[in-house]
């Protein structure tokens, strides 16, 4: 039976590549007055001792409830741990364009910042300054968000990607450690540019009924399938995560064009946005590529058992895992947190 940790990094369950690698100068250039912008805000919604603001993985975050969540994880944690390490660095390794380890197990080289607005396309929660990723996730979220219109989609609200270095995150997720881990909202881009106010409050739409996990017909519409399926057919995707009542819709709907559904992984937390998952790029070695998806639909019984009611019984008590430290990481991950 396939878990959340298995496919997509979490580790609990809530109700609710192949783009052309740039070098870093020419990145710079072009993303100049973008880059100002999110350092702008950043710095005013940041917080002391250097600490990127960080939040929790939940779309509808605000930049108050985030900057909590960070202040609370920081007086828990120790100062050695890797999540509070690569949390407090601002800025990406000036290095080759690499994704070192495993999805949730990793840290990123040479990370370029998403544009935080384009002509299909906004950065949402700048404040948390997630932004970043592998050059091919950037290009790839640049083709897909301009490509998404065919489907009758306006344009993306990107939220959470990487942080400048990648690696484990003060709070959240416990995957986008490497640069190829990308969250889309379900609610489309408006027909204008946001404020840096309305990004840091807006909240995303779920697509469920509160407090259940059943579909809210009154939000679900088409072109939520038809989005998600765009970014599955693609050959760089290796993953598409959505709640599993989306998975159940979208299994209900896609009649016999069913193909493109084995990357659609059933996981919970994912019903105010999809997370897209990019393949290692060719040639990187470090890179630790995930097993494929099981063969099928997947709308079979791996689903029902999402939806049943064993993931919801209670876990045997625990005793608290430490948090990941240097030592946990790939070695190269040292090189990338301190260069400078």
């Amino acid at each position: 039976m396939s878990t959340g940790r298995a496919e997509g990094g979490s580790t609990r369950p809530m109700a609710g590549a192949a783009g052309r690698v740039r070098t870093m100068k020419a990145v710079a250039m072009r993303k100049a007055g973008a880059m100002a912008m999110a350092a702008a805000i950043v710095l005013a919604g940041g917080l002391a001792g250097g600490i990127s603001a960080a939040t929790t993985a939940r779309a509808q975050d605000t930049a108050s409830e985030s900057q909590k969540a960070i202040a609370a994880a920081m007086a828990a944690l120790p100062p050695d741990a890797a999540r509070v390490l690569f949390g407090s660095q601002p800025q990406p390794a000036p290095l080759e364009a690499r994704s070192i380890g495993s999805y949730a197990r990793g840290c990123l080289a040479g990370a370029v910042a998403m544009p935080v607005n384009g002509p299909s396309w906004q950065v949402m929660r700048l404040s948390r300054n997630r932004m970043w990723g592998h050059p091919n996730l950037i290009s790839f979220l640049e083709s897909f968000a301009q490509n998404a219109r065919k489907d009758g989609w306006n344009g993306l609200l990107v939220g959470d990607i990487s942080q400048p270095r990648g690696g484990p995150m003060i709070t959240g997720h416990a995957s986008h450690q490497i640069g190829l881990d990308a969250d889309i909202w379900f609610t489309p881009m408006p027909n204008r540019e946001l404020s840096a106010g309305e990004r840091e409050t807006l909240s995303a739409t779920s697509l469920l009924k509160d407090g259940t996990r059943e579909i809210d017909p009154k939000v679900f519409s088409p072109l939520h399938m038809r989005v998600v399926r765009r970014a599955a057919l693609a050959p760089e995707v290796a993953r598409v995560f959505v709640h599993p009542a989306i998975k159940q819709q979208f299994c209900e709907l896609a009649g016999n064009d069913r193909g493109w559904l084995t990357k659609v992984r059933p996981i919970y937390g994912h019903y105010y946005h999809f997370h897209i998952r990019l393949a290692c790029p060719a040639g990187l070695a470090d890179c630790k590529e995930q097993d494929a998806p099981p063969a099928g639909d997947g709308c079979g019984a791996d689903l029902a058992w999402w939806l049943g009611p064993e993931p919801w019984k209670p876990s045997p008590p625990e005793k608290p895992k430490p948090p990941l430290k240097m030592s946990d990481l790939p070695d190269a991950c040292r090189q990338v947190l301190v260069s400078k």
